[in-house]
């Protein structure tokens, strides 16, 4: 198996899916494929990357940002979990094909759940579009939000997930916003999703004006790196319930290795191994 993406050095993807093969009995070995600078991530180079996977064979391959879209025309057909939200983080080869599949919704529904199980969704604000971004915002509305408001840099983005979103849920349940009225439509919303990579080592910043936040919001960041990102920081310092990245990490490994497996995954082990893992990190690094 295997992780393609940019920044990847220090994923815990590889521990997470070799130590529950190891609870089965059965031999796993997961390389991570870094795609290095803007200039790998062409096309061409994911293409021939795929098929280099297939050729050694990989038996499939998690894929992270910046490709969760890019990946798709490369691919011989999608999952409807990948087709619903038009991105994908698991690429399965079997039967010649090379399958696109989608966990993450999944994960972040799972992880929401247990993380903040009373969390009120009347209305959510999201940061980010991307790939993950559009699996966690059909997710929301698969959870109960009644609205959700996007809000990213590329605003042709924002209203193309708002677009598809109202598509998908029948009604018009997803609206977008500019950074310029977000600290108006955070004060009468109940919670707030980084799904963009602001705040990871790669961009450690504040995905917003922290005067925007407010004590009544809840907050979730998808990244994990660090575990508690300057958002979540900056949530916890006005008192707000704060959730990290590491449960949604986790679900979505194991829907990826029930799918490339076909064993069915000891989620309980493996949120222990992400702590396990994480028990002597600092939370900052």
């Amino acid at each position: 198996m295997g992780l393609i993406g940019t920044g990847i050095g220090r994923s815990l993807s590889p521990e997470l899916h070799e130590r529950e093969a190891d609870r089965h009995q059965v031999r796993c070995l997961y390389r991570l494929l870094d795609l290095g600078g803007a200039k790998r991530h062409t096309a061409e180079n994911l293409h021939e990357l795929l098929g280099a996977a297939r050729s050694l064979g990989f038996a499939g391959l998690n894929v992270t940002h910046p490709v969760k879209q890019l990946v798709l025309p490369h691919l011989d057909r999608l999952a409807p979990t990948a087709a619903r939200v038009r991105a994908v983080n698991t690429v399965v080869f079997a039967d010649g094909a090379a399958v696109g599949h989608n966990t993450d919704g999944t994960g972040f529904a799972a992880a929401l759940t247990r993380g903040l199980p009373d969390a009120p969704m009347r209305h959510v604000v999201q940061l980010g579009a991307g790939g993950a971004g559009s699996a966690v915002a059909h997710a929301l509305l698969d959870l109960g939000a009644e609205r959700v408001t996007v809000v990213d840099p590329a605003a042709g983005r924002a209203r193309e997930l708002a677009e598809a979103l109202n598509t998908d849920a029948g009604s018009e349940r997803a609206r977008t916003c500019d950074a310029a009225s977000l600290g108006t439509v955070l004060q009468e919303a109940d919670g707030l999703v980084n799904a963009s990579p602001v705040g990871t080592p790669a961009l450690p910043r504040l995905p917003l004006d922290p005067a925007a936040l407010h004590p009544g919001l809840w907050i979730v960041d998808i990244n994990y790196r660090p575990l508690r990102t300057p958002l979540l920081e900056a949530g916890r310092a006005l008192g707000c319930r704060t959730l990290h990245g590491g449960g949604m990490l986790v679900h979505q490994a194991a829907g990826t290795f029930r799918l490339v497996t076909g064993l069915e995954p000891r989620t309980a082990h493996m949120l222990a191994d992400f702590a396990d893992l994480t028990a002597g990190v600092r939370e900052h690094s």
